[in-house]
């Protein structure tokens, strides 16, 4: 871990440039993605664009496991909320299909053309819209950003309705970044425009949750020290409340390889979301 304060919030918070041939990786996760999607539709296992709400971006992705679904898995993706969509992650919903489960994948309006704030209130439209087509436990999971938003589902003020929030069985946050305030020293802040008063209000971690279900905080061992310590703080604050939590530093994976564990069913990160793992 580096010791603090941080002389270069940037470089800090820059995955990219600390991962070899990082560049690879978005193209190669859009090529899956896609080639997912096309044997699911061909299945017609794959609802796609569904509209949960009326904006261009408010769709999400609903893809079938074979029989009737034991639950739901919500995957909300990451890029620091001002970049990608739904389409580059498709082949990631394998692993919860394999289990038996629902798997949405939503994408939201970016900064700048919308606020934290407001993305946060998108996705609990898409967990709800889509707790509405599909019957069972939620289980909820995002990477990066995503970790953010799904942690933010489950925090007090709460943005879910009564009846959906009681159906979430468990929250995997996946390399999440949990405190808002540090990102506000960082470039990107330019078009994320994050003020103190969203930092306070839309940071899980300093927000009490408002469910007691089973949270997981993950990171890569080998992320970027910061992300370790956004995932160990929501581990500390949290397991202070009646959430149970657990954190999991997996061995040997960076921010860009360690949702992979989601694609295979066997992988203790997907266990882990769809609740096989205690």
């Amino acid at each position: 871990m580096t010791d603090y304060p941080i002389a270069d919030y940037d470089d800090a918070y820059a995955n990219g440039a600390h991962i070899a041939g990082a560049e690879d990786y978005p193209p190669r996760w859009s090529a899956r993605a896609a080639e997912f999607r096309s044997t699911l539709e061909r299945a017609g296992r794959a609802r796609l664009d569904l509209a949960y709400g009326g904006t261009a971006r408010q769709r999400v992705d609903l893809f079938l496991p074979e029989g009737e679904p034991r639950g739901l898995v919500v995957f909300v993706h990451g890029g620091y909320w001002k970049a990608f969509d739904k389409s580059v992650w498709s082949h990631l919903a394998a692993g919860p299909l394999a289990h038996g489960f629902a798997v949405a994948m939503p994408s939201y309006t970016l900064c700048p053309d919308a606020r934290i704030g407001e993305i946060s209130r998108e996705i609990a439209a898409a967990v709800a819209y889509c707790a509405s087509e599909i019957e069972g436990p939620i289980h909820l999971t995002g990477h990066s950003a995503g970790g953010h938003l799904v942690t933010r589902m489950i925090s007090d003020e709460v943005l879910l309705p009564s009846a959906v929030l009681l159906r979430i069985a468990g929250v995997v946050s996946i390399s999440g970044v949990h405190d808002l305030r540090p990102i506000m020293r960082t470039a990107m802040n330019d078009v994320l425009g994050i003020d103190t008063n969203e930092a306070s209000t839309h940071s899980p971690a300093l927000l009490q949750p408002s469910l007691a279900v089973p949270v997981t905080a993950w990171v890569g061992a080998d992320e970027r020290p910061e992300f370790v310590r956004q995932n160990r703080i929501l581990y500390e604050i949290w397991r202070g409340f009646q959430t149970q939590m657990k954190m999991v530093e997996e061995p040997g994976k960076h921010h860009f390889d360690v949702i992979d564990g989601l694609a295979d069913p066997s992988h203790d990160l997907c266990r882990a979301v769809v609740g096989a793992v205690s």
